[in-house]
């Protein structure tokens, strides 16, 4: 099946691939496959992650890698750039760039136009729509290319890339693009408060493929006080700043001598040496195991095993920050409390108190107190787990932001607003002006 409007597959670009820190975009990726979505998958880097999750190994659709810096495959680069010189839409592309380096004045920016160029031309004749994931260099590059192409464009934005790109950059490249969605309330709003069409920005939680998921279970009702059986602690999440994990340390230390636990960290991430230091100076390391990356299924195995799933998100310093991180629902849906900060989107899926616990980001001395309080208190820990569980399993189903993307996919023209007129003029730029 393809894509109504466009009489060919959609390519969907992605910073890289495939990544075990994205599941969620490779389940998107497979449920538009299992839809009659035809795909491309387009990757601006090649991955490097030591293992792959199921999901990829179910994904059928092909993968066009371009050159990660223009230097490492310099006759493909040149080629692409001779090539895309003799489409219409060059002239609008280069003056999109001309604009950005205005601003920004980095070799990056003519890095994602030499992509851009690449991707114009080996892009397969057949694609008639470019999506991409994130608002910051995925977009730059499918921006270019779609004004190269002549071909209409829409995105996924997230977290990092909204809230570390510049208001005027957004605003730009949602007034270029068809139409897009984000999975956050709040990013909803800030987005569509910089778009010069607020309308065509919608609200899609990403939500969970609960098939993946065993029915929440029982877990024993340890209490920190027996040294043979410590309260198992676990966070999922790469060791950057604003998942706060130096902050879950400094409460660890604070934690009364009497309770016992250990704690579980999964996720690799460029502070995680300075995280085990940390520790060490702490006098936590022997308390503490660090997993590095895990696949899917060895994190649903680990919330299946822990106690309590901690998360202290936060605000970095750059203003990167987590929209609504899916580790949280994944520990949710295995019926595990999660402990967590009011950051971002996060109170919109957990209400402290009812299905779960939320404190101020950033602020060791509460976090170290609420763990204290959940530690040694499994009943409590069970209810939140079991009111979590139900939340999740009604509220955030995979299917349902699914079926409102697809719909969207299926049907781009008439969701970009494209008359048919404007759809055959933006058809006829496909075609290339032959040197």
């Amino acid at each position: 099946m393809t894509a109504a409007g466009t009489g060919g597959r959609t390519a969907i670009v992605v910073k890289g691939y495939p990544r075990l820190s994205e599941t969620f975009i490779a389940q998107e990726i497979h449920g538009l496959q299992e839809r009659g979505l035809q795909q491309l998958i387009v990757s601006l880097r090649r991955p490097t992650d030591p293992d792959i999750h199921p999901v990829h190994r179910r994904i059928t659709a092909p993968v066009l890698y371009l050159p990660e810096y223009l230097h490492d495959e310099p006759w493909r680069v040149f080629r692409g750039f001779a090539h895309a010189r003799h489409y219409r839409g060059y002239q609008a592309a280069l003056h999109a760039l001309l604009r950005d380096l205005r601003h920004e004045p980095t070799r990056n920016r003519l890095r994602r136009f030499g992509q851009a160029c690449v991707l114009a031309r080996e892009l397969p004749a057949d694609v008639g729509w470019l999506h991409c994931h994130y608002l910051h260099t995925p977009a730059s590059v499918t921006r270019y290319a779609a004004l190269i192409r002549g071909l209409g464009w829409s995105f996924s934005a997230h977290a990092k890339d909204i809230w570390t790109t510049p208001a005027r950059e957004l605003a730009e490249k949602m007034g270029s693009a068809g139409w897009g969605v984000t999975c956050t309330a709040g990013n909803l709003a800030y987005l569509r408060s910089l778009s010069p069409r607020p309308e065509a920005i919608a609200l899609i939680y990403h939500g969970l493929d609960l098939s993946a998921f065993p029915d929440p279970v029982w877990r024993p009702p340890r209490d920190g006080l027996d040294p043979h059986a410590p309260v198992q602690l676990l966070s999922v999440g790469r060791a950057v700043e604003k998942k706060g994990f130096d902050d879950l340390l400094h409460a660890l230390a604070r934690l009364p001598p009497r309770l016992h636990w250990r704690w579980t960290h999964i996720g690799g991430g460029e502070r995680l040496t300075a995280l085990q230091r940390q520790a060490e100076s702490l006098g936590l390391a022997g308390r503490i195991a660090w997993l590095g990356p895990q696949t899917h299924d060895a994190v649903i195995t680990a919330c299946l095993e822990a106690d309590l799933f901690v998360l202290p998100a936060k605000v970095a310093r750059s203003g990167d920050r987590d929209g609504l991180p899916n580790v949280l629902m994944e520990a949710q849906a295995t019926g595990l409390a999660c402990l967590s900060t009011a950051v971002s989107a996060i109170p919109e899926l957990i209400d402290d108190g009812v299905t779960g616990r939320l404190v101020a980001s950033a602020d060791p001395a509460a976090l170290a107190a609420a763990l204290a309080a959940l530690i040694g208190d499994p009943s409590e820990r069970s209810r939140l787990g079991a009111a979590g569980a139900e939340r999740v399993r009604r509220d955030f189903r995979f299917e349902t932001g699914l079926d409102r993307l697809v719909q969207k996919l299926f049907g781009m023209e008439e969701e970009a607003g494209y008359s048919d007129s404007e759809a055959s003029r933006r058809a006829a730029l496909l075609e290339i002006i032959e040197p």
